[in-house]
């Protein structure tokens, strides 16, 4: 496309279908698909490769195509209780739903997802006027996660499960409202502010007309549950913001929670954090120093040369470097083309990440192969891997003015490496009994042997197992 000049380098570093699809997307979409992308529900969309396709976006934010958002989201209702541009303003240890009066940690796998918006030097779009939406638009594009998989007709949905959804301007707009309140639970909220009041409405009906007053101030005052009766409610509502405010009342129920229950995959902090192309791009610019966001599950593998020592000494410094380095640029492919990332190198191990263990068995294998190629092609055995890996909880850090991690899961996952021998994969029992792992070790004729192994640090025996040399990887078991 002539008029975006920064297609012709995203054509440089990103897969060519990914960026003709996203060319298409900044030419002809509508200007809600332009909004907190999905990378992976757009990847599904069109047909293309997930990590591939995230690669695109990166790549595509980096140049200034997109702007990138961290939100911390409810896995409850799937609102979106703060949008950060960078990773480092997630900075709260706890962050409060107040549509679902619930309070949440805020953990890289499971609430914060990463989301792309076109910049508006490239094409202007109404998220970019957010107080400008239409009610229902605002609560799709703006409080909703790209994680909540809304309908087409949403505002039709919305009506369903509101008994009313109004607009007040800022700086005291008041609305009154006559309305019968049903029996059961009545949220008043305002996706804006998130000001938030509940209401039970139980016992007998009453012909009485019942009355309520709500201020919306520009912080978020606590609440405690309402008792009304069900009936006649006249209800006024004041805007104290500076702002737009647009409160609903929401009707508590299957329908709403049909309405918010069908979810899809979006792309995680935990995903980004251990995505190789998000590591080269955006290096240090991740955490603060003083940020520790804990993830609940990650898989880390660890690699080392057997006998690098007395490599050098049999082949010499210069044709050993260039052996060493040659099996650096091979792991590191492998470990991207299974959605990992290096973490970093010391000596001539290697420690990686990846966000579930079938990826890190996928690539031990892969390694372990390409090391057998390696070697064929000199017609020796001078490169012999060792690898561990463990899965667990961590905590991603800044260490060294790099993105890191600590934690007992990277202690363990290290230690399982030093009990390899040469060739010798070992991994703990959470990575070799996940299912999708289990079934790439199936697949590919690797029986694991179960072992009993005393770890520095741990005060009970280690349980681990050996993947020993089975019959060549088919990877079609992942899927």
């Amino acid at each position: 496309m002539n008029d975006i000049p920064l297609l012709a380098p995203l054509r440089q570093s990103a897969d060519p279908k990914a960026v003709d699809q996203i060319e298409l997307l900044i030419e002809h979409a509508p200007d809600r698909d332009l909004n907190r992308i999905n990378a992976l529900a757009f990847a599904t969309e069109h047909s293309l490769d997930p990590q591939k396709t995230i690669a695109a976006f990166l790549h595509a934010a980096q140049l200034g195509l997109f702007e990138m958002s961290w939100n911390v989201l409810c896995p409850s209702c799937g609102g979106v209780l703060d949008a950060n541009e960078t990773l480092k303003s997630v900075d709260r240890d706890r962050y409060h739903c107040a549509f679902c009066a619930a309070g949440y940690e805020p953990t890289l796998d499971e609430i914060v997802e990463v989301t792309f918006t076109v910049n508006p030097r490239v094409r202007r779009i109404a998220a970019h006027a957010p107080d400008e939406l239409p009610p229902d638009e605002f609560y799709r594009q703006m409080f909703w996660s790209s994680g909540v998989d809304l309908p087409d007709d949403l505002q039709a949905r919305i009506q369903d499960v509101t008994l009313d959804l109004i607009e007040l301007l800022p700086a005291g707009e008041k609305a009154f409202l006559s309305l019968q309140l049903p029996p059961g639970i009545v949220i008043i909220f305002d996706a804006v502010t998130h000001a938030t009041q509940f209401i039970e409405a139980k016992g007998e009906p009453t012909h009485e007309r019942q009355n309520l007053s709500m201020v919306i101030g520009r912080g978020l005052a606590p609440n405690e549950m309402l008792t009304l009766r069900p009936g006649s409610l006249r209800l006024s509502i004041e805007n104290h913001t500076d702002r737009r405010v647009l409160p609903g009342l929401w009707i508590a129920g299957a329908a709403l929670d049909d309405l918010l229950g069908h979810r899809r995959p979006f792309v995680t902090g935990k995903q980004l954090l251990t995505n190789q192309t998000f590591r080269d791009i955006f290096r240090t610019d991740t955490l603060t120093v003083d940020q520790r966001l804990k993830i609940t599950s990650l898989t880390f593998l660890f690699t080392d040369l057997k006998g690098s020592t007395e490599l050098y000494e049999r082949v010499g410094d210069l044709v050993a470097f260039d052996l060493v380095r040659a099996h650096f640029r091979v792991l590191q492919e492998v470990v991207a083309s299974e959605a990992g990332a290096v973490v970093k190198t010391i000596g001539d191990a290697v420690m990686a990440t990846f966000p579930t263990p079938d990826r890190a068995v996928a690539a031990a294998l892969r390694m372990r192969e390409a090391m057998d190629h390696l070697n064929a092609e000199r017609g020796g055995q001078d490169l012999l891997l060792k690898i561990g890996i463990h899965e667990g909880p961590c905590l991603a850090v800044m260490l060294n003015d790099r993105q890191d991690y600590f934690g007992q899961t990277v202690n363990i996952a290290s230690r399982v490496q030093h009990l390899a021998l040469s060739q010798a994969i070992f991994a703990s029992g959470s990575v070799v009994t996940d299912p999708n792992g289990s079934a790439i070790l199936t697949n590919s004729g690797v029986v694991p042997i179960p072992r009993q192994a005393a770890l520095r640090g741990i005060t009970d025996e280690f349980e681990v197992y050996e993947l020993p040399l089975g019959a060549p990887q088919d990877r079609s078991a992942r899927g």
